[in-house]
């Protein structure tokens, strides 16, 4: 029986691990979850996966949280530092799965403390990918990625060398408005934005993917996971979602990950490395989708693509400071403050404006991320006024 521990677990990440590991329950003892401020949602999960450690990381709910686990002999908590002492807590194996830069301390934790970490807090390694590294380097920890792109490039590097690598190609959806001009963008609500046609997602990643800044993100990500530099890693639109991500070798052999745009596929593969195990996933029927369609980007009409590279390539806080911009604008335009377009425009104002020290520790990515936080709300000011 392997421990298992679920950061974010309300989530739909969260919620998609645990209906795996319910399926076969004998296999895992869970030893700690987690979600922000869902009391609701994360008592209901540690009763029924008897959890022993249940953790709130808004400490004003943490009265709350006590109330609704009453009774179960499941321990409270609350606060980053409890946050923190979950990821020490013994675990063999961890999911990452805490949206925001706020999932940076318990995945770094996590990674110290040795053992298994499945990443899908693709924000932690943007910001402080360098340190996060160091830290796999340094215990001797497992990384294993679960955005449905890096898992696939991890499948599809299984068995080879890094050094026999072309090409690694992130293919994107490109979102609910792939085909839309700059003007109908203009226009663009809330509501059409979370609504992504092929995935289930939440609202702060549904809004990414339609910037397509979650590629851009995941750009910088596989830079960190896959160091073949950044003039190898190329991104593809792939509308269908079917190929996750396709590595191209240096013999010109190009091998893909396919499956349904599920993402307990990719989750299931983490949970079961280096085996396999079953999921109740769709198969895949190529005959009922007739065609795999491919184009090139437009980072013209989604500059977010443009920007995220730019920050890659200078590299120190750079990914950390479009990270934090990003994560506020995109909160700003959920709650109708600013448009869809602004989103990267703030970003790219606050990349321009903003820069510091390359990090040597977290509290340096933390720093720059709290100023970066800063510079998009006044921003923000300027731009509402």
């Amino acid at each position: 029986m392997r421990k298992i521990s679920i950061f974010g677990a309300t989530g739909s990440v969260g919620t998609s691990t645990l209906d795996l590991i319910q399926r076969e329950s004998d296999a895992w003892q869970v030893i700690a979850l987690t979600a922000h401020s869902d009391v609701a949602g994360l008592a209901a999960a540690a009763r029924q996966s008897n959890a022993r450690l249940a953790v709130i990381g808004d400490e004003t709910r943490y009265e709350a949280l006590k109330e609704a686990l009453s009774g179960s002999g499941i321990e409270a908590a609350a606060g980053e530092a409890a946050l923190v002492d979950a990821a020490q807590a013994g675990a063999d194996w961890s999911m990452a799965a805490i949206v925001g830069c706020a999932g940076l301390r318990p995945t770094m934790a996590a990674l110290k403390a040795g053992g298994t970490v499945a990443l899908a807090n693709k924000e932690s390694l943007v910001s402080a990918g360098a340190l996060m590294m160091d830290a796999v380097a340094a215990s001797g920890a497992t990384l294993l990625p679960v955005d449905s792109e890096h898992n696939a490039i991890f499948q599809c590097l299984a068995g080879s060398r890094i050094e026999d690598v072309a090409r690694i190609i992130l293919t994107a959806s490109g979102g609910p408005f792939r085909t839309r001009s700059w003007e109908e963008m203009q226009a663009i609500t809330p509501a059409q934005a979370v609504a992504h046609p092929n995935w289930s997602m939440g609202a702060k990643i549904s809004v990414d993917s339609a910037t397509m800044m979650n590629k851009g993100l995941e750009l910088i990500e596989a830079a960190h996971l896959f160091p073949v530099g950044l003039d190898r890693i190329e991104i593809l639109v792939h509308a269908q979602s079917v190929i996750h991500s396709m590595v191209e070798f240096r013999d010109r052999s190009t091998l893909a990950q396919l499956g349904s745009p599920d993402m307990r596929i990719p989750i299931a593969h983490a949970l079961a490395w280096p085996e396999r195990m079953a999921t109740p996933c769709q198969p895949l029927d190529l005959a009922r989708i007739g065609r795999l369609d491919f184009e090139v980007p437009d980072d013209v009409r989604f500059p977010a693509l443009r920007l995220a590279r730019q920050a890659a390539q200078a590299g120190g806080v750079a990914p950390a400071i479009l990270n934090a911009a990003n994560e506020v604008a995109v909160a700003a335009f959920l709650d109708g403050a600013i448009g869809f377009l602004d989103i990267a425009m703030i970003v790219e104002d606050v990349l321009n404006r903003y820069s510091a020290p390359v990090p040597r520790q977290i509290d340096d990515v933390l720093e720059a991320d709290a100023q970066a936080r800063k510079m998009a709300g006044h921003v923000m000011e300027r731009l509402t006024a």
